[in-house]
């Protein structure tokens, strides 16, 4: 349990400084600083290639073909059951697929053997939706326990790794707290100091904003382009919140229900002046905004238009 002597500077919910932090090297030198990483983003870290993801006989989605390139802010998103987490199931190496490939890098995922596939998982990492912390341990124990299973450190090394992870993460100064003693955001940033334990060069997010007020989605959205810009990580999404996707998204796939196909592939932005994007995923896109625009016209314009609806 914590100390009952209580913090006399709690930490902000993003720091300012966590790009500095994270450049400082833990077992280097004092002093030497560690430049951000700047990743290649023509390098390609996922390509999917004619996928075809389903259950037993059943298909969720075919043909599904995308790149996630180095540094991407990648979304998958979707209308509910369309198959957006057994997707991501699939790319994390949990589920496999009907057909198709995942290529990591040059490697062929689903094409691998069980060694070959455990190593290529040592390089990602992975924050579930409800953040899926230990109730028993505390943060530090949780975001050490990675580095106990999979490195050579000794216990002091690993804590001096689980205090560095979660600073990342805004949570410096709470490592022996427990779950069950911070709100629903500090654990979701918990859960992602955890998910950085190993320094995976991808990171997979399934629904983080899921059960969080606006501030709180904004500030991990924050962290989110913070963690990308210091150590070059690259993410991958699943998320139908359309504020993260506009704040964040460097590209997305949209996932139709309807035809089980992917309805668009691109820069949201860019998506939404492209006329080849499917009328699916342009509602999708427009929710909301559309009909704002044009109530902001009609008030405008008053009564001189007394029929031109406003709704999509």
């Amino acid at each position: 349990m914590p100390s009952s002597t209580p913090v006399t500077s709690s930490p902000s919910p993003l720091p300012a400084g966590i790009a500095e932090k994270a450049r400082s090297a833990p077992d280097g030198e004092q002093g030497q600083p560690v430049q951000p990483v700047q990743p290649d983003q023509q390098e390609v870290r996922i390509s999917v290639n004619q996928l075809q993801v389903g259950y037993g006989s059943y298909v969720l989605m075919h043909d599904v073909t995308f790149d996630v390139h180095a540094g991407d802010i990648f979304f998958i998103t979707g209308g509910s059951g369309c198959g957006k987490s057994t997707l991501l199931r699939v790319l994390m190496g949990l589920k496999a697929p009907q057909s198709g490939n995942v290529l990591y890098g040059k490697t062929d995922f689903w094409g691998s053997n069980e060694d070959e596939r455990h190593q290529l998982v040592r390089e990602t990492g992975v924050l579930f939706q409800s953040g899926a912390l230990w109730s028993s341990m505390t943060l530090a124990e949780n975001v050490g326990l990675p580095l106990q299973q999979y490195t050579d450190l000794n216990d002091e090394a690993i804590r001096e790794q689980a205090k560095l992870k979660l600073a990342l993460a805004g949570l410096a100064g709470f490592e022996d707290y427990y779950p069950s003693e911070i709100s629903g955001g500090m654990c979701k940033r918990a859960g992602l100091a955890r998910a950085l334990a190993l320094d995976p060069k991808i990171l997979f997010l399934d629904e983080p904003s899921a059960g969080l007020d606006p501030v709180s989605s904004r500030l991990l959205d924050d962290l989110i382009l913070e963690l990308r810009a210091s150590l070059g990580t690259t993410f991958v999404i699943v998320s139908h919140e359309l504020a993260s996707i506009y704040a964040i998204a460097s590209n997305l796939i949209f996932l139709d229900a309807q035809t089980r196909q992917v309805g668009a592939c691109g820069n949201p932005h860019q998506l939404l002046h492209d006329p080849g994007t499917a009328p699916s995923a342009m509602l999708f896109l427009t929710r909301g905004e559309r009909s704002h625009a044009e109530t902001d016209q009609t008030e405008t314009s008053g009564d001189s238009e007394p029929d031109k609806g406003t709704a999509l």
